[in-house]
């Protein structure tokens, strides 16, 4: 038998694939050279030292354009989409049950139905697709989303999928530009609805946040009326913070449209629209008399919570979830063992 120090030398691996890199370098690099002298166009033209070339045009963020999302290709897509995995998906994980439509369907019989500025309050990314089942016909055939340009069109991929599924638009979270309050203007006039979060952002710790003027702003800017939504449930299936979504229950309740009256200004109107949401979180808690005595005596438990902080405002915040109807679904109900006779 051989020693092994006698046994015939072979490359390993490595050793083979170094040399298959360099035969391939050797075969690739006289086109390499060739290309790149070919220059323009198949290269970017050089640049004269002392000349600055101007930045190319954002597409990004606020400047993203999203109307090929509402082409027919592009709706006939998305409607699959949130009929289908969408619908079946939010009632798995959250079993919304729809309160108030009712209150629309005077504006639904018309023979021209106007679109509508829904502003329900947002604790959630499941608030939207929520939205996207909830919001009665004809509205739900013709809904865009205003969504914050910084975080759902930051990256091109991130961007197309928020317009192709929530037929998203991106907004200002902050103030509402002329650029966006004209896109919106026009997406008006031309039937579509909005869903647009008062709050500008989810809740950071499961209660509300103070409204901005901008849903406030569009509806007097172009003569839609508001309907305020409260959204119950979300917060505690899938806040701000957790990394996955809990099975839980939730509602929907909507409100009377308004309408800016003309001695109100934008401010106060956003603070119509508050009370009114205010309202509604009450009603989703207690039943529709209660809440409106509440209202009228200016004594409606505040989206915001309680002024103190600490453990006391997220025991509060438990307190409240364990309300209502989604609180009674939530709860596991106790039974006592059956020990005969």
């Amino acid at each position: 038998m051989p020693r092994r120090d006698d046994a015939p030398w072979k490359p390993s691996n490595l050793a083979k694939a170094a040399r298959f890199g360099d035969l391939v370098e050797r075969l690739t690099r006289p086109l390499i050279v060739r290309f790149n002298k070919r220059g323009f166009p198949y290269l970017p033209p050089t640049v004269p030292r002392g000349v600055e070339v101007p930045p190319d045009a954002a597409t990004l963020g606020a400047d993203y354009d999203t109307e090929w999302a509402r082409g027919t290709i592009a709706s006939a897509v998305r409607r699959g989409l949130v009929e289908g995995p969408v619908r079946l998906a939010v009632k798995a994980i959250a079993s919304p049950s729809v309160h108030g439509t009712d209150r629309l369907s005077d504006l639904a019989r018309l023979d021209e139905v106007p679109p509508l500025i829904f502003t329900p309050n947002h604790h959630s990314h499941l608030d939207t697709a929520v939205m996207a089942i909830a919001v009665p016909e004809p509205w739900r055939s013709k809904l865009v989303v205003a969504a914050a340009a910084d975080y759902f069109f930051d990256k091109r991929w991130k961007a197309t999928m928020a317009a192709l599924a929530l037929n998203a638009i991106p907004i200002d979270r902050e103030v509402t530009g002329r650029k966006s309050s004209d896109m919106i203007r026009d997406l008006i006039n031309d039937g579509w609805s909005l869903v647009i979060y008062p709050e500008g952002g989810r809740s950071p710790d499961g209660w509300g946040q103070d409204f901005k003027g901008g849903a406030a702003y569009l509806s007097s800017r172009t003569g839609a009326a508001v309907v305020p939504v409260f959204i119950d449930g979300t917060g505690s299936i899938f806040g701000k913070g957790m990394k996955r979504p809990k099975r839980g229950t939730t509602k929907v309740v909507f409100g009377q449209p308004l309408r800016a009256e003309d001695s109100e200004n934008t401010r106060r109107f956003s603070a119509r629209i508050e009370r009114a949401v205010t309202t509604l979180g009450d009603e989703s808690l207690t039943d529709y008399w209660s809440s409106r005595q509440r209202a009228a005596r200016q004594e409606s438990p505040k989206l915001s919570g309680p002024e103190y902080t600490g453990w006391r405002r997220q025991w509060a915040l438990s307190e409240r979830r364990s309300m209502g109807d989604v609180g009674e679904r939530r709860r596991q109900k106790r039974r006592w063992p059956d020990l005969g006779d």
